[in-house]
């Protein structure tokens, strides 16, 4: 999960919480873990230590990153111990994934698929026991979204940030590695329109978006304002940071 670091001025007073069902959300959980079992699996041996979009971050690292969070709330134990390595490290995202990252780092290529394999079901049943357990508390800490700071309610966290986290770093191999990007309409357009919803809501400004791609689709919300045309996974890219945005497209979005 990345986030940038720069505080200035909080958005919301209520934590924030899904805009999707749960069920809804614990099935692209599934999926995006099963394409990303699929992505590393075809990965040859020089592909991971290719650099990404992330730049302190190679294929291999990341893929330790996702590896680590899925763990973490595969079980209520992992859960509590990588939050407490990560609240004496001085807390934050940044300290969370580089725990994760060294954590992972002393295992093979192969043995790293293997684990992703066997906990990504555990990760999802998890996620479910954990949402249903604390998902309408606010997490402790409050989180930064591009020049703003907000409260989140666990629940997002679970049911939504963690398959977006996932989906993006599965974009970031394809681009390291020039493999073709698997994208559904039934599993990734679902996910881009939660993402386009949840980006319409935050500026709150009258628009006409249209994304192509089998990700994409039309929105349009209010009268007026500008008409955007791009690729739908470019359009999640520009919102998570990780490229430069104008206009309403600066507005940032989790990931």
């Amino acid at each position: 999960m990345t986030a940038p670091t720069t505080h200035r001025s909080t958005a919301r007073t209520a934590a924030r919480r899904p805009r999707i069902d749960r069920d809804t959300a614990l099935r692209l959980a599934a999926t995006e873990y099963d394409r990303f079992a699929v992505q590393l699996r075809a990965l040859g041996p020089e592909e991971w230590s290719r650099p990404t979009d992330c730049p302190a971050w190679d294929v291999r690292a990341m893929a330790g990153h996702v590896l680590g969070m899925a763990e973490m709330v595969a079980t209520v134990r992992q859960f509590v111990t990588q939050n407490v390595v990560t609240a004496r490290a001085g807390g934050g995202v940044d300290a969370l994934t580089a725990h994760q990252v060294h954590r992972e780092a002393r295992l093979s290529p192969e043995e790293l698929v293997a684990r992703f394999a066997s906990v990504a079901p555990r990760a999802v049943r998890g996620r479910r026991r954990l949402s249903r357990a604390i998902g309408r508390m606010a997490m402790p800490e409050e989180e930064v979204v591009g020049d703003r700071t907000e409260r989140w309610a666990f629940g997002y966290l679970f049911d939504v940030v963690l398959t977006r986290d996932t989906w993006m770093h599965r974009v970031d191999i394809a681009r390291a590695t020039g493999r073709d990007l698997l994208l559904t309409a039934d599993h990734d357009g679902v996910l881009v329109a939660d993402v386009v919803a949840e980006w319409a809501e935050r500026h709150g400004s009258p628009h006409r978006l249209r994304l192509t791609g089998p990700a994409g689709g039309t929105w349009t919300t209010g009268r007026g304002g500008p008409e955007l045309e791009l690729d739908a996974v470019e359009f999640c890219r520009v919102l998570s940071g990780r490229g430069t945005g104008e206009g309403l497209l600066a507005q940032q979005v989790p990931f």
